[in-house]
């Protein structure tokens, strides 16, 4: 789900009352509540940071877009507290492409013009990211390509069909209404501007694709600047396909092709326009234009080997492998053995054919090679003979009708006396296929050309007035370590719709196609580029990796160490260049002592390990809920005054940490991403205590503990 940002709405009365001058609220305490008068003394919290210490830090909001648009409540208390804003969904990919890889910035160019003519600096969330993705144009990009054939080869299916029963004309008018005569549309001639429906989009859903459309059509003349018009909508984004009818006289059955369809209901309406013809339409049809399917070899599974001892089961013979082969080495003996168990072979019922890399030292025959399901009477035993030449060769064999299953392969030499070096087996499936995948090679260089578009919008849209970004939003896996303990990438086979909450259901990931590597320094360069490009200094430019969890403590904090290293990675080319690290921190306050302690240990040993990086350090989306002693969330309406100023007192320790620990020359700043409370039916921490105001937009004793962090106190 949208990590939401949380601004409660106030009554429409107070809105309506602060038209002009805003009342100015969110300075002090809830009158309503004892011990919240000294909120009011405090200033607002950028002025507590002592510019002489931390010429750099900067105090930052996160808020939607639309709220601070408005340039109400909103809008005064993110300036007059906060030097920094950055919005929580409005520069996310989604939010800005749409499912047709249409890109609109309006409310972005708002945001950034309101907020720097306000004096404020804007911070970039988010360029690359695996969640609140277009993912219906991602995905478009890297379908399955169509084969190139001759388009006379085309197959055509029949999708829809339109006639007609005598009567008034059956469709919607537009000013036009002829008849239906002996089952035909009679149009004739007023001199007027004409055009008619010929089949409502309500009738005609076609699919995304190539079309032919089969016009039934008689004429008394011949006649020029007929059209006909595809179209599956009326407003601005709506397709609109419109083709000429050469209009000649008598009966006539028209084809009109009609590509790239994008998909919809489609209105059908011919326009005659001012053709001076009586036209009779009996009938429209359309078709679907597809490649004929062509039998292909679609790759199943190849096995190869590692040097040491037989791999498999051994049934009286046990080659080692040398050099990346199984090395067989004849006795005299009869002689078989595994080269593919059937636990890594399942294979569904078709047609196959198998490939041998395979080596001789001498011509041979008499060998076998045998693929089955089982052992017992009912198992499918297909075995094929096999002659080998001297020298290293590729052999092909045909295994048609299998029925499926576990298959294993075995070789059998038998008695042949050849040494054979088996290098690898390649298991292939016939089928009959109309459009093949793309390549991978094909497949990352399209997404790094849509990446690079993205980024090249956005940046274009910020016209170099947005000068930090998180370049790369959550890519740590938080598991899967390697052998040197560095956790492995999120990637799409880690993924659970609805499973985790920092993705909805619209997760596409850059790194399944660009790689681990290459993904992070596409984006890093793509921004660069795109920055400069646009008016901005490079050297202004400052690239973060943002990430959560960082202050883990039951990893000891593994999940920012293996950030640390794949930062290393990234930069390992000499090429790319991080600038910072950013650490979301939505953290919780525990009422429990010993975890409470453990959480603090892991929140400064997180610092620690920030500065020792040599990085910028960002606490990127800092907000707090609250934890009692039994490990129950509290919700609001809930929490204690011991509780509230417990969580003041975490607040502060946050902070204070923060400055006392990352170097002056490496702070950027502390983002609070709550304002308020959560409401109830938030999508984001709902009913939590999360924000420095409350819902009503009073100070919270959480806002003294911050600015208590921020000034020292």
């Amino acid at each position: 789900m949208k990590k939401q940002l949380i601004f409660t709405a106030l009554g429409a009365m107070l809105l309506a009352s602060c038209a002009d001058t805003w009342d100015r609220v969110y300075e002090g305490g809830d009158p309503q509540k004892e011990g919240y008068e000294y909120l009011a003394d405090y200033d607002p919290l950028k002025e507590y940071v002592d510019r002489s210490k931390y010429p750099n830090f900067k105090v930052a909001l996160a808020i939607e877009a639309n709220d601070y648009n408005k340039q109400e409540l909103v809008y005064a208390l993110a300036n007059s507290n906060f030097n920094e804003l950055v919005t929580g969904n409005a520069m996310k990919m989604a939010s800005c492409v749409d499912d047709k890889g249409n890109m609109s910035f309006g409310t972005v160019t708002e945001f950034i013009n309101n907020a720097t003519n306000a004096g404020m600096d804007v911070y970039g969330h988010t360029l690359a990211w695996h969640s609140q993705q277009p993912v219906k144009w991602l995905t478009s990009l890297i379908k399955d390509k169509e084969l190139d054939i001759d388009p006379d080869s085309k197959i055509e299916t029949l999708v829809s069909t339109k006639t007609y029963t005598d009567g008034p004309f059956p469709f919607f008018a537009m000013g036009c209404e002829p008849p239906v005569i002996n089952g035909a549309i009679h149009f004739e001639p007023t001199g007027d501007w004409s055009q008619f429906f010929i089949f409502p989009g309500g009738e005609n859903a076609l699919a995304e694709g190539d079309y032919l459309a089969r016009l039934y059509m008689t004429s008394d003349k011949a006649a020029g600047g007929v059209q006909l018009t595809v179209q599956n909508g009326w407003g601005g984004d709506a397709q609109n396909v419109t083709v000429a009818v050469p209009v000649e006289e008598g009966e006539q059955v028209y084809e009109l092709n009609i590509p790239g369809i994008t998909g919809g209901n489609y209105d059908v309406i011919l326009k005659p326009q001012t053709a001076d013809a009586t036209l009779d339409i009996s009938k429209i049809e359309f078709y679907k234009l597809e490649s004929p399917a062509v039998e292909m070899e679609q790759e199943v599974r190849v096995k190869t080997y590692e040097d040491g001892p037989f791999p498999f089961y051994p049934m009286g013979c046990e080659p080692p492998v040398v050099n990346g082969a199984i090395h067989f080495v004849p006795t005299g003996a009869w002689s078989q053995f595994f080269c593919l168990p059937g636990g890594e072979n399942t294979l569904t019922e078709g047609d196959y054919v198998i490939y041998l890399d395979l080596q001789s030292d001498k011509d041979a025959s008499n060998i076998q090679f045998t693929i089955q399901n089982g052992w017992g009477g009912d198992a499918q035993n297909m075995s094929l003979p096999l002659s080998v030449t001297a020298g290293r060769q590729t052999y092909k064999l045909k295994f048609p009708g299998v029925t499926g299953g576990d298959y294993d392969c075995i070789l059998k030499p038998q008695t042949a006396d050849a040494t054979l070096d088996l290098y690898s087996v390649t298991v292939t499936k016939l089928v009959k296929l109309n459009a093949i995948p793309l390549t991978p090679e094909e497949k990352k260089d399209t997404l790094t050309w849509a990446m690079d578009k993205w980024i090249g919008a956005m940046m274009t849209a910020c016209e170099g007035k947005v000068k930090a970004w998180d370049v790369v939003n959550e890519a740590i896996s938080g598991g899967n370590p390697d052998s040197e303990g560095v956790f492995a990438l999120q990637h799409s086979e880690g993924y659970k719709p609805g499973g985790t909450w920092d993705v909805g259901g619209d997760a596409f990931y850059w790194q399944d196609y660009l790689g681990d590597l290459d993904y992070v320094r596409t984006a890093v360069a793509s921004a660069r580029k795109h920055f400069e490009a646009n008016g901005g200094t490079p050297s202004d430019l400052k690239l973060f990796v943002n990430d959560y969890n960082l202050e883990s403590d039951w990893d000891n904090n593994g999940k920012l160490k293996s950030l640390i290293a794949w930062i290393k990675r990234w930069e390992a080319d000499g090429v790319t260049k991080i600038d910072g690290i950013g650490t979301q921190m939505h953290i919780s306050c525990y009422m429990n002592p010993q975890i409470q302690e453990s959480k603090k240990k892991h929140i400064t040993q997180m610092f620690e390990l920030m500065a020792a990086s040599g990085k910028l350090c960002r606490v990127s989306e800092l907000d707090m809920g609250l934890v009692d002693a039994a490990g129950n969330t509290v919700k609001t309406a809930d929490v204690t005054e011991e509780q509230h100023k417990a969580m003041a007192e975490m607040y502060k320790f946050v902070v204070s940490e923060y400055l006392r620990i990352i170097p002056a020359d490496q702070q950027w700043g502390i983002c609070q991403w709550c304002a308020t409370d959560a409401p109830a039916s938030s999508g984001w921490r709902g009913g939590e205590p999360v924000g420095l105001w409350d819902s009503n937009y009073y100070r919270k004793h959480t806002y003294a503990g911050f600015a208590d962090g921020l000034s020292g106190k």
